[in-house]
């Protein structure tokens, strides 16, 4: 069953087809001219208009080029009679769907308005396909984005990894929005994942979005999509986050560094659960669970005016706090075992354990990046290691370690040379030592060391170092 608008300023016309309409089962609304017709569109717009041609007034072609800036996709069907099809060729040309000539029989008319319903379920699926193949995009580039731990499993044996699982399994049952604080690197889109795998949403979408990474205008366009010819370079339609989202949860991390203007926006839409895409009128209603992370303490923010207190208390309805890896060191061990199997073989190493020593000062470091940074520190470590276990000298030099370096006695620690020269001799070591690591492939050896690329070339051309790539 379709919405169907018919405007004629000829009352039997109107009727007649208003009645054929009605017995196909639709449901049909009338106007008896082109700008009480336009009017009506605007105020709730019809699946499928079907307009005279010649009218007083406010012309059929006059409409169509109304209701097509409400909404540019519109159907629209022109009745046109005998001598005017030129007028009708021309309507076709601003975006008329069809058109038919006075008189007709009322089969042809359902001819005419069947074909048009054919079209609009085939525009349908194709929009299910699309939201499919971006969310299926979406969730491919989530899940196999280097070093992303967002995929897998809370790790841990701490009170307070405990507490957090207890937490996502009496949270997951609710819709309520969610809000996740904690330090960059703790996990916030790990448990964002977890609390959308335990939910009744599981089998809908997980779509994330990265506030801080997007200018205001691209994050408007991400978050809400945006219509063709909506800006430069707008060259097809684009469906937001929000809708790819509908039916599941949507993640928007680092919540905090919106700017006022997304933020009145993202507010309206958690009011009213509907926005428009930019460039749009179409008004879209979403069902999507919420849930948003930040390292910022947004009180302060709030305090400071930076970002909207109604926002605010919009998005902190259930507060989930993640403490940092430096005050939960129970969970080292485990998360270390943990990372060593994910990524033994992405490294090629044998490594199957790490030993006391190495674990020990693991423990002492204070872990500023978190757990993410303890995955790129055990993933160099393999690198390095060369028995089954990590060994302390395994480990980068700030974290207590050798970085792989060996025995610092093959430098010379007499006093008779600087401490500049001595340091760029070490530097070298493992300069040289990630570079046969890595074949001498310049991307990856400036990955083991931890450096841009273009750094590692200016330190490649200082010690006369050649590289493959």
């Amino acid at each position: 069953m379709a919405r169907i608008l018919v405007i004629d300023d000829n009352e039997t016309m109107r009727m007649g087809v208003a009645h054929t309409a009605k017995r196909m089962g639709h449901l049909v609304e009338v106007a008896a001219s082109g700008a009480e017709g336009v009017a009506k569109y605007k105020d709730k717009p019809a699946d499928f208009v079907i307009s005279d041609l010649k009218m007083s007034g406010m012309s059929g072609i006059e409409v169509i080029k109304e209701i097509r800036a409400v909404r540019a996709d519109a159907l629209i069907m022109i009745i046109t009679g005998f001598g005017t099809v030129e007028d009708a060729v021309e309507a076709m040309k601003l975006g008329a769907f069809d058109f038919i000539t006075k008189p007709f029989p009322p089969d042809v008319l359902r001819m005419k308005i069947q074909a048009a319903l054919r079209f609009i379920e085939q525009q349908q699926i194709q929009e299910k396909l699309i939201r499919h193949n971006e969310i299926l995009r979406e969730e491919v580039e989530q899940r196999y984005t280097p070093n992303q731990t967002g995929g897998g499993e809370l790790v841990g044996a701490s009170e307070g990894i405990g507490q957090i699982t207890e937490m996502i399994q009496r949270i997951a049952h609710t819709d309520s929005t969610v809000f996740i604080f904690g330090e960059s690197g703790t996990g916030k889109e790990l448990v964002a994942r977890a609390i959308h795998r335990a939910s009744r949403r599981r089998e809908g979408p997980f779509i994330k979005v990265n506030c801080g990474a997007l200018t205001e205008s691209l994050l408007e366009s991400e978050l809400f999509g945006h219509e063709k010819g909506s800006f430069t370079n707008a060259h097809k339609r684009k469906l937001g986050r929000f809708e790819l989202a509908d039916g599941g949860t949507l993640f928007l991390d680092e919540i905090g560094d919106l700017s006022p203007a997304i933020q009145l926006k993202l507010l309206r839409v958690l009011q009213e659960r509907e926005f428009e895409r930019v460039g749009g009128e179409d008004t879209i209603s979403v069902d999507v669970r919420i849930v948003s992370a930040t390292h910022k303490d947004l009180n302060a923010e709030v305090q400071a005016g930076r970002f909207r207190h109604d926002l605010y208390y919009r998005l902190h309805i259930v507060p989930l706090i993640l403490p940092p890896l430096r005050a939960r060191l129970d969970d080292i061990p485990p998360l270390v075992e943990h990372f060593i199997e994910k990524l033994r073989a992405r490294t090629g190493s044998g490594v199957r354990g790490v030993d006391e020593q190495a674990l020990h000062q693991l423990k002492r470091y204070a872990w500023p990046g978190n757990v993410r940074e303890l995955e790129n520190v055990i993933e160099q470590s393999l690198v390095f290691a060369r028995g089954e276990q990590i060994q302390r000298n395994d480990l980068p030099a700030h974290i207590g370690g050798g970085a792989g370096m060996g025995d610092l006695g093959q430098f010379n620690l007499r006093g008779d040379r600087a401490l500049p020269d001595l340091l760029d001799d070490i530097e070298k070591q493992l300069i040289l030592k990630a570079f046969d690591e890595s074949n001498g492939v310049k991307t990856e050896c400036a990955r083991i060391l931890g450096v841009k690329t273009s750094a590692l070339y200016y330190k490649l051309e200082k010690y006369g170092i050649v590289s493959k790539s």
